[in-house]
């Protein structure tokens, strides 16, 4: 009964989402091919490309998914709206926004924006397609919510081998951290209950990056190289060399979040810039902080982090947004096992943003019953511990005796008078 219990949960779930999204498929056909790929995606095939997600579906050719991959009349943007309004509404206000790019390994040369770059993903710089993401985290799960592909140079300067990619005539280059810079002025622009942001040095050191989020009047820490300049009035500095001369007594050992292995803890310090230097308001509502975090195995490993807060917050909170980064990475990993993300056959440019936009529809569906059966799990703990309307202490006799469901009842002698 339980398990009939959970396939109706689902069902009910993915009922919902495609009721949510319906509007943005003009034709019935087109909804029920979309129904099918995300089921598809979300399904048991061993890959999830074309062959495979049509033969899963029952189709004998996987033509119809890629119509409506490639040629079919939607809107990939409005559906990353509808998953972005999804995932804040499953899970919750006050989160934190991340941003990080992933890198989907192709072969040949005309899948769109693909070219030898560096990508994370192997490690090395290889023949890929780069992908910028956002995710949101709050303590009920994440999704990822916002996508852009980036275009090398070496393909924006060559209008003729966009064009063969059905790349648009008025997308031209961009960088890494000015798409980001969009994709996050898109997200708080649409209402994202988003508190924080952070990233990684990639992005952490564009001082554009860092600027506009103080302009949105939102919080954030986020990772910078060690070669980092603090300026002030006062002169400059490098941060690992602020750090250095950090006291004994300014390192905390304090936990980032949870890994694999448990609790990740290191050793924290954290220092405010003087506000008199920075900011005209007085008093100031916001500080700006240099964070930075020692290895407990390996002193000599240390990253380093700016922040940007309200007045008043605690180490510990920065502590938490800073470890909250590793939130994306299990984005990625799970979007691209779970849901093939990274598992299309796509080359067009429009493809590329319908596959990706689907696949996080699929996996936002997972980070929604994932969060759901939390908070499920915790209110049934909460019944369970909730104590029994009958007081425990009895009195019998000239002795109290304490009445617990799971053991024997305890005698304890009365106070001698």
């Amino acid at each position: 009964m339980k398990g009939m219990a959970e396939v109706a949960w689902w069902a009910d779930e993915l009922e919902s989402v495609f009721g949510r999204v319906a509007g943005g498929f003009g034709r019935a056909d087109l909804r029920w091919r979309m129904r099918d790929y995300v089921r598809g995606l979300l399904g048991q095939a061993a890959r999830k490309n074309g062959w495979q997600l049509a033969e899963w579906a029952g189709h004998r050719t996987p033509d119809g998914f890629q119509r409506l991959l490639n040629s079919s009349v939607w809107d990939a943007d409005a559906l990353r709206d509808d998953v972005r309004a999804y995932v804040a509404e499953r899970l919750g206000p006050d989160g934190v926004l991340i941003i990080d790019d992933t890198g989907f390994i192709k072969k040949g040369t005309t899948s769109a924006g693909v070219g030898r770059q560096y990508t994370g993903t192997s490690g090395k710089i290889d023949n890929c397609q780069i992908g910028v993401f956002a995710a949101y985290a709050t303590r009920s799960g994440r999704a990822l919510v916002d996508r852009e592909l980036y275009l090398p140079k070496a393909w924006t300067s060559d209008r003729d081998r966009c064009r063969g990619a059905k790349i648009p005539d008025e997308r031209g280059f961009a960088t890494k951290g000015e798409l980001a810079r969009d994709i996050v002025r898109r997200c708080i622009a649409a209402g994202l209950p988003a508190a924080w942001v952070t990233a990684d040095e990639a992005y952490g050191q564009d001082w554009h990056f860092r600027r506009l989020l103080e302009q949105l009047d939102v919080g954030y820490v986020v990772a910078v190289p060690k070669s980092q300049q603090i300026k002030s009035l006062a002169g400059i500095w490098r941060i690992d060399q602020l750090i250095k001369e950090a006291p004994v007594d300014a390192w905390q050992r304090l936990p980032c979040g949870h890994g694999a292995k448990g609790p990740r803890v290191y050793d924290w310090a954290a220092a405010r810039l003087p506000a008199n230097l920075v900011f005209d308001a007085d008093p100031p509502t916001r500080h700006r902080w240099v964070m930075a975090r020692r290895s407990l195995s390996d002193p000599g490993r240390i990253a380093y982090y700016l922040a940007y807060s309200p007045v008043g917050i605690e180490i510990a909170e920065l502590v938490r947004i800073a470890g909250s980064r590793w939130a994306v990475e299990e984005c990625f990993q799970a979007a691209k096992n779970e849901c093939g993300l990274d598992q299309y056959e796509v080359r067009r440019y429009i493809g590329w943003y319908r596959h990706i936009t689907l696949a996080m529809l699929a996996h936002a569906v997972l980070a929604a019953l994932a969060a759901q059966a939390t908070t499920d799990a915790a209110k049934g703990a909460a019944e369970t511990d909730r104590p029994s309307s009958r007081s425990p202490w009895q009195r019998s006799g000239g002795s109290w005796t304490l009445s617990c469901p799971t053991h024997e009842p305890t005698v304890i002698p009365s106070p001698t008078h």
